[in-house]
């Protein structure tokens, strides 16, 4: 590119912004699914499926990230032959349009194992999406940008993932606060608003990229009709760029999406079910978060234009590899009650009850028994003990209401007596109308149902997560201007898209997942909640190899205008 094809700085603002608000977008929407997934567990599978639902749940997430790298070689070809304008439209309409399709799906109540299948295939097709967006994004706006100037520029593309992560927070915390915890959890409740959002946001991206143009490189080429006739041929079948595919993808994105998935995603799902931190102080510890560390995104991508993409992003893997357990360690001993020193404040604390029938057994029912105990700083730690009493006799539709009388709850320690009292139906008769049945069956184990932080720990977590996002963007800043330096033009699109998917579609996007399913396993009847920091041995593992790949033989290119 000669310098008078360099766009003017008012000429860039605009490219970075019809490219970043597409893909911005396109993050928002495949994220909300991950931020819900507690909640779109208990809707889309059956009531009784336990932790299994939530392990589920994340394996459908995961399978959106899974054939992100099938997307970069179907839209990636597309790129590279049609342009990269009329490519990314077209991801981002079906990236919207499956988003809004989620929140349309009916709840397993409703309409049984065909509601997790249906939203299975929505989730893959997001994902297939997501995989020809990211690389004409980069591509685009690389291929307009100056060379000491790519990283910078770049960068921009780089906040969206992260902006589309804290937009998500935002509605999905704003809804929930305005409908209530019941009525945004309900089946058709607030938890899906943020699905029919997006409809609005990909109409509104549409308009803006219509008005954009072709790359000038790619235009140029294709006025010269030397675009690739074969893409997917001319990335993997010769030697020398297959090299180059391997060594972007395990000397750099395999390391950078196990570090950014940690950092986000795997933080906040340890925070909420291992630390049992409740729903709204979950999230707004990670939005707080995002807003301080995202501007580092631009920072560390244009140090990268003066000293090199290779070292930034090597440095936040290094600092991953070595601080994930004793921050991950820092958030439980934090949230642990036995570390802490403040005293309950008795006149706050409530104890509550309520029953309801076994599903699986009619002729017993469980009792709940809720202590929300409030300390002198303000924290509250909500304890509940499950009950199972059994009644003499099933009174299967003759049921009208069923009342509990518990004797000894204001201890979190101790079993309960338990009487319930069952009134009959009209037209049925029971002995005086009422019977009175002793509970048989002694007092469940009392368990930390969810915590609200106090100031202190709230913040002291914040600037945790604040870490875990620094080091995100150390390794995520300059990796786009890195991969789009790597390839020739007229197959970029496709040989940058497959490794940068691959890395951050598989590798990354496992990390919840497998991460949880490797506590899961170390769990055992001496050890039943097994070692919650077993799961970061995978990011670990991950990073270390890419670390030491990556520190042999990864080239930089520093103020280089190596696109051609």
């Amino acid at each position: 590119m000669q310098p008078d094809q360099f766009e003017s700085k008012k000429n860039m603002s605009f490219i970075i912004g019809a490219s970043s608000v597409g893909t911005l977008i396109e993050w928002y929407d495949f994220y909300i699914f991950g931020m819900l997934a507690t909640i779109i567990s208990k809707q889309f599978f059956p009531p009784d499926s336990g932790s299994s639902a939530l392990l589920s749940t994340l394996a459908i997430f995961a399978a959106g990230f899974l054939v992100r790298p099938f997307g970069a070689l179907v839209f990636g070809r597309l790129g590279d032959i049609i342009g990269r304008k009329y490519t990314f439209l077209l991801t981002l309409i079906l990236m919207g349009g499956s988003t809004f399709a989620i929140g349309l799906v009916p709840g397993f109540t409703s309409i049984g194992w065909a509601a997790p299948l249906i939203v299975l295939v929505l989730r893959l097709i997001q994902g297939l999406a997501l995989g020809g967006e990211y690389g004409g994004a980069a591509t685009y706006v690389a291929e307009h940008a100056h060379a000491d100037r790519r990283g910078f520029w770049t960068s921009w593309i780089q906040t969206t993932a992260t902006l589309g992560l804290f937009i998500a927070l935002g509605i999905i915390i704003l809804v929930r606060d305005v409908q209530g915890v019941d009525k945004f959890s309900a089946e058709w409740g607030g938890w899906r608003y943020p699905f029919w959002i997006s409809a609005v946001l990909v109409i509104i991206s549409i308009i803006i990229r219509m008005r954009m143009n072709e790359s000038p490189l790619f235009a140029k080429l294709k006025a010269e009709k030397k675009t690739s006739v074969n893409p997917i041929k001319e990335s993997f079948g010769h030697k020398a760029n297959f090299k180059m595919v391997l060594l972007a993808l395990f000397g750099a994105t395999m390391g950078q999406g196990v570090v950014w998935y940690t950092g986000q995603f795997y933080a906040q799902s340890f925070i909420e079910n291992v630390c049992k931190v409740n729903f709204i102080d979950s999230r707004n510890v990670l939005l707080i978060a995002i807003l301080f560390a995202t501007p580092f995104f631009i920072v560390f991508a244009s140090l990268s234009d003066k000293v090199g993409r290779k070292w930034i992003m090597l440095t936040g893997m290094l600092l991953g590899i070595i601080s994930y357990r004793p921050i991950f360690q820092t958030f439980r001993d934090l949230t642990n009650p036995a570390n802490r020193t403040e005293l309950l404040d008795v006149s706050k604390t409530k104890v509550s009850t309520s029953a309801a029938t076994d599903a699986k057994a009619k002729d017993k029912l469980l009792v709940t028994t809720t202590y929300d105990s409030l300390y002198t700083d303000g924290a509250k730690y909500t304890y509940k003990k499950v009950d199972t009493v059994a009644l003499t006799a099933v009174y299967s539709g003759a049921t009208a209401s069923v009342g509990i009388i518990v004797a000894g709850k204001d201890s979190t320690q101790k079993a309960d007596t338990l009487v319930s009292k069952v009134k009959a139906a009209a037209g049925v008769t029971l002995a005086d109308g009422v019977t009175y049945v002793q509970g048989l069956l002694k007092s469940g184990k009392t368990a930390i149902a969810e915590k609200e932080l106090d100031r202190g720990t709230f913040w002291k977590i914040v600037g945790l997560i604040f870490i875990l996002i620094i080091f995100v963007t150390l390794v995520y800043g300059p990796i786009a201007a890195f991969l789009v330096e790597l390839f020739p033009t007229k197959i970029r699109y496709t040989s940058m898209s497959l490794p940068y998917h691959v890395g951050n579609g598989i590798f990354g996007g496992l990390v919840p997942f497998l991460g949880t399913l490797i506590v899961e396993m170390t769990k055992s009847s001496s050890n039943p909640n097994g070692d919650p920091l077993a799961g970061l041995w995978y990011p670990i593992g991950v990073a270390t190899v890419c670390l030491i790949i990556g520190a042999i033989y990864l080239k930089d290119h520093v103020a280089e205008d190596v696109l051609n």
